[in-house]
Order: C-alpha cells, then structure tokens, then sequence
C-alpha cells in the first residue's frame, strides 16, 4: 500500500470515527452519557441535595461542570476540590454551620466540598428568591460571586429579569442546563427520581 493510500485510508477512518462520535453526542443513550458524564460520590449527591432542598442533577451539574468530578482539583484562581470552592469562602461557611477546626485541605475531602458547596448554593438560592430569574441568578453568583451578580440586579429595573452580564456566566448557565438533563435521564435511580 501507497504512503498516499495510507493517509487517504487514515483521513477516512478519522472522519468516520468523528462522524459516530457526533451522532452519539446527539443521541445520547443512556449509556453513552453514563460514559461520557460520569457521577462519582452519587449517595454524598443525593443526601446534600437532599439536606439542602436542591435539585440531585443540577448539583451533580455543579460539580460535573466545575470539577469534572476531581476530588483534588485546583483553579488558578486557588478555588479546590468538587464545587470549586474558595478557601475563605468554605471558611466562612464552616463558620456559619459549626464546622469548628475547618482547613483548607478538607476541601480535598468530597464529603466537606459538597457540603459546603450544597450549602453555598442553597444559600444563594434563598438570597435571590423572588426576584424572576431566581434560578439563574444563584448558579451566576456562585459562578461570578455574589458581588457581582449584586450589581448587575443595582442596574436592572424592579421586577424585570436580570440580565447576566458576562458571556462566560452565561455559557456556565447553558452547561448546567445541559448537563443536569443528562444527569436526571442517565443517573435517575442513583440521584433519587
């Protein structure tokens, strides 16, 4: 066989592998999402959502988008572990919930990180309630800080829908949608539906 054969069979089994990937991604059988989105540490998922009155999948979302599921994850931004947590914000958090001896290591430890970061989230679930986009508005804090997300609703008329300022926030909102769905289809019995 030619060198030019080679690289035209080569070309061919790319675009044929790339073509099989794409219609999984659209398909999506459960089993292909089981793969390719997978769920680690689902009974710590299920109870903390379940503790704090949140959605199994979207959590599972949170920390899919955040961490991929790495326990010992780190930003450049020095945020850690499953739900990218910063230090002085766990911190602040094991202040408020008895979490008495609170390190910065134990975020490394799923339990904590996803304790925290349920509680966090619930937090500002309860800080934005009614307000329209409610919803939004807390997966944008905790993506964009709470500070921020306060000055883009200083600028927004009352009652009207916040719009989320940073394209990169929105894109994070548009992947926990999309994610969650997969989780609550392919992880339905593991997260409790």
């Amino acid at each position: 066989m030619t060198v030019r054969r080679l690289i035209a069979a080569a070309v061919l089994t790319a675009i044929v592998a790339g073509a099989a990937v794409l219609a999984l991604e659209r398909a999506m059988p459960d089993w292909y999402a089981r793969y390719r989105y997978p769920l680690e540490y689902a009974s710590i998922v299920r109870g903390h959502a379940s503790n704090y009155r949140l959605d199994a999948a979207e959590l599972a979302a949170v920390i899919y988008v955040e961490s991929g599921f790495r326990p010992r994850v780190r930003s450049g931004a020095g945020a850690v572990g499953l739900m990218q947590l910063l230090p002085e914000t766990a911190q602040g958090i094991a202040d408020r919930t008895g979490g008495e001896g609170f390190v910065a290591d134990d975020l490394f430890r799923p339990e904590i990180n996803v304790r925290y970061g349920a509680w966090y989230l619930d937090h500002l679930r309860q800080k934005y309630r009614g307000r329209p986009n409610a919803r939004e508005l807390a997966l944008a804090a905790y993506n964009a800080g709470q500070g921020t997300v306060d000055s883009w609703i200083a600028t927004t008329p009352p009652g009207e829908p916040v719009q989320i300022g940073y394209s990169e926030t929105r894109a994070y909102l548009e992947r926990v949608d999309q994610v969650r769905g997969i989780y609550r289809r392919a992880y339905a019995e593991e997260l409790g539906y």
